[in-house]
């Protein structure tokens, strides 16, 4: 079962003016190198290396940033509990997870290991429910609680699923 990756609203108008940005760049590269003239440079090869790594930056940051519209997730799978964030991804075993914390203070969703390490899962609020029941329902071990406002630090409504 997969879980799309929540961007908030700043950060999904800087990706897509970001994407744009990287268009703009390749097409004033096209324009200067329509304009200018490599026959005339000193040494034709700095031109062409510097051309050459005016497409590539534009290029290598549009497929960065595609990757993350495209392939940000979780992903919940038969023994494993998987993150991909564009071209980043890691896997963890199920059997590994401790406790799933649901803050509601702070509404976040936070999935601890037995190795002490954390990972805060950031998805729409309306599938937190859905992705506490697949990761329970993978590892019954799993001790699922929730911190609200009514109970403060010391206390938390505990479930076991």
């Amino acid at each position: 079962m997969k879980f799309r990756y929540k961007f908030s609203k700043p950060i999904t108008a800087l990706i897509y003016i970001s994407i744009a940005l990287c268009f703009v760049g390749v097409g004033i590269n096209i324009f200067l190198i329509i304009t200018g003239d490599v026959k005339s440079a000193a040494n034709p090869v700095y031109p062409i290396i510097q051309y050459t790594l005016m497409f590539l930056i534009p290029a290598v940051l549009l497929i960065i940033l595609v990757s993350l519209l495209i392939s940000s997730y979780y992903s919940i799978e038969d023994k494993y509990f998987k993150t991909s964030f564009g071209i980043i991804k890691s896997k963890y075993e199920i059997s590994d997870i401790e406790t799933v914390i649901l803050d509601r203070t702070t509404n976040k969703l936070s999935v601890y290991f037995k190795n002490n390490s954390f990972i805060v899962v950031v998805v729409k609020d309306e599938w937190y429910n859905e992705f506490i029941d697949a990761l329970c329902k993978a590892n019954r071990n799993i001790s699922f609680s929730i911190k609200s406002k009514e109970n403060s630090g010391d206390k938390d409504d505990k479930k076991k699923k």
